[in-house]
């Protein structure tokens, strides 16, 4: 299944008036989408925007703009936008558009004039990410690209991989089917719950290293509880024995502000659909120039392309339309401004959390320190099983979010995005405060 922060200015303008009066407008009415053809308009009024990227995470008039570029269902409350979000009309107008071109004479227009433009988008992301474009593969999704480096670094019988019991799920069956066919060891650790000390989270993976230890996966940020790691430490610690990082990114790029420098990792890989809101099924692997060659591509690509990026891209057909509409979806993350994006993801999460820790009966399994987390925050209502919770929110007020339930912990991830009204936020807020005052109803139970 699927707190108010203090600004440095109290004066009344009638920007600022706006966005106070805007919440309360939009308990009764559905925010319109904004039809493609506006949509350079839109970018121009919001690049006039003046206002520090923390002042305008706090303006709702901004982002009641940037609300109506989407044609999302506003009868529910998708608050489960990490899984998959939904694009702008303008990307989806993209797709469209280049998929309906493709279907014209598709070996000329799609194999001839498409994909010449893929070599663009692969630019723009290289440009976006702070990495060279022949580093750059454009994939599928995270699992896609995690995969690729899971599946393709030789390994031999006895080799161990090193992870945490709170990665992704998928990558850890990836592991374990190497277990059975190669050989391989899986080795895992728990990771604190929150994580709000990187001496200890870098002290946890160097401690679990072994002399066979021969690769660590690890989270950029962990897709259950919110929590960002350490990542350009841990990667400094494990090349320093030789060992490389496979850095699995599917919940960071375009979640908040940050660079490849940031981590400076070998191996990196993310889903697009997430956080850029670009095409479904559109990803990004990322591998350093040196570490190319020797990295097996997932599916069969000649000898000719060993040092070639595009080798990891070697799917046979597939529609090009998705692929070249990610321009687009970095058109729309870029007009936003990442850093004003970062902060507005981070206020989302901060503001329904804060109200919520003012109840005895909930914990929350996500720091909120900001260098700890931004948009995701896993919550749990004390005695009330998580999985019913869900239920509820659903059953009674149309809204999604996913239960979590892991050997260490319980709760409900929660994941907004630049689309979710306030009015939206304080719907989940009471529907939460509900259950905690007066428990679950026994139909859900």
């Amino acid at each position: 299944m699927f707190g108010v922060n203090w600004t440095p200015s109290n004066m009344i303008t009638r920007r600022n008036f706006l966005g106070r009066t805007g919440r309360v407008a939009s308990a009764g009415m559905a925010v319109a989408s904004l039809h493609p053809h506006k949509f350079p308009e839109l970018l121009d009024r919001l690049a006039t925007w003046s206002g520090t990227p923390r002042e305008i995470a706090r303006d709702e008039s901004f982002w009641r703009e940037v609300q109506q570029a989407f044609t999302v269902d506003r009868s529910l409350v998708n608050l489960n936008n990490g899984g998959v979000s939904p694009a702008p009309a303008s990307v989806q107008e993209a797709m469209k558009r280049h998929l309906d071109y493709s279907n014209e004479a598709p070996t000329y227009t799609m194999w001839q004039i498409l994909q010449p433009q893929k070599e663009a988008v692969r630019q723009r992301l290289a440009r976006e990410f702070g990495a060279d474009s022949e580093e750059i593969a454009i994939v599928r999704n995270a699992s896609e690209g995690l995969q690729i480096c899971q599946l393709g670094i030789d390994l031999q019988p006895g080799d161990e991989v090193l992870t945490t019991t709170h990665d992704y799920g998928r990558m850890i069956t990836t592991f374990k089917q190497r277990e059975r066919r190669d050989g391989v060891v899986l080795k895992q650790f728990p990771l604190p719950i929150p994580a709000e000390d990187d001496d200890e989270v870098v002290r946890l993976f160097e401690e679990n290293i072994t002399p066979r230890t021969k690769v660590i996966l690890m989270c950029h940020i962990v897709n259950i509880t919110g929590q960002i790691l350490p990542v350009k430490r841990v990667v400094h610690m494990a090349r320093e024995r030789g060992i490389p990082v496979i850095v699995d990114g599917a919940h960071s790029f375009a979640h908040w502000d940050f660079k490849h420098e940031d981590m400076d990792c070998d191996y990196y890989a993310t889903s697009l659909h997430k956080w850029l809101l670009a095409p479904h099924g559109t990803g990004m692997l990322y591998v350093r120039k040196n570490k190319i060659k020797d990295l097996w591509p997932m599916m069969a690509a000649p000898e000719s392309k060993d040092e070639d990026i595009r080798k990891f891209e070697e799917i046979g057909t597939h529609p090009l339309a998705n692929f070249i509409a990610i321009g687009d979806a970095l058109t729309f993350h870029q007009g936003i401004g990442a850093k004003r994006k970062e902060e507005r993801l981070r206020y989302l999460k901060d503001t329904w959390a804060e109200r919520l820790l003012e109840h005895d009966r909930v914990r929350l399994h996500t720091s909120l320190r900001p260098e700890y987390s931004c948009c995701i925050g896993t919550v749990e209502i004390t005695g009330i099983d998580t999985s019913a919770v869900g239920r509820y929110l659903w059953g009674e007020h149309r809204i999604i979010a996913t239960p979590i339930k892991h050997a260490e912990f319980e709760g409900l991830r929660v994941t907004a995005n630049v689309y979710t009204t306030m009015e939206e936020i304080d719907r989940f807020v009471d529907a939460m405060l509900q259950i905690a005052d007066h428990g679950m109803p026994s139909k859900y139970a």
